[in-house]
């Protein structure tokens, strides 16, 4: 979890953020997965949620002590614990028309997103904790969600059995094996280097 002391000053952070936005898109490479042509997964951890919180700080111009704490309380939810893994989902089209179909044809998606380690039970995503992001016509482009693994499933993932990652919903099914690069990066989110 982050604390206010972990973050960089405006004027620190202006300074150093070039640097900094270059090793976190690094980062999110390794932490993204792609569920066919409209679906991308990012898988967020300490680094990537404190660029995002910076970033708001400097976008938002915020310096006083309670908005700082209130970024810290929105993105904190979004670090991985230990026995899970937390993502950003978005649903990607670049026609306008075509993603207002689709997220109509789409609702519920983000809770037929699964992980399948080895020969383990499916772990679906539970998703947006933080506030509903669907209404009876359609779904929201982007989603957050988490997976929570049991130790089993976790000891068998950081091992390097096989991982797959998919969609299972009636208008959307998809589903790809974790790229090693990606299955190593999400390893430390377990506390595995």
């Amino acid at each position: 979890m982050l604390k206010r002391q972990d973050l960089l000053t405006l004027e620190e952070y202006a300074e150093k953020r070039s640097t900094i936005r270059k090793d976190t898109i690094d980062i999110k490479k390794a932490r993204e997965v792609s569920l066919g042509e409209h679906i991308r997964l990012l898988f967020e951890n300490q680094q990537t949620v404190q660029y995002q919180i910076q970033e708001m700080l400097r976008i938002e111009k915020i310096f006083e002590a309670s908005g700082i704490q209130e970024e810290l309380d929105v993105y904190n939810s979004l670090i991985p614990e230990g026995s899970n893994l937390k993502a950003t989902m978005m649903i990607e089209y670049e026609d306008v028309d075509e993603r207002t179909k689709a997220l109509s044809n789409l609702i519920g998606v983000e809770r037929s997103i699964y992980f399948k380690v080895r020969d383990h039970q499916k772990v679906f995503a539970i998703c947006n904790e933080d506030l509903e992001r669907e209404t009876d016509v359609k779904t929201s482009a982007v989603h957050f969600m988490r997976f929570e693994f049991d130790q089993a499933m976790i000891d068998d993932f950081v091992k390097g059995f096989e991982v797959k990652v998919g969609a299972d919903h009636p208008n959307y099914i998809c589903e790809v094996t974790l790229e090693t690069r990606t299955q190593v990066a999400l390893n430390q989110d377990f506390g595995v280097n």
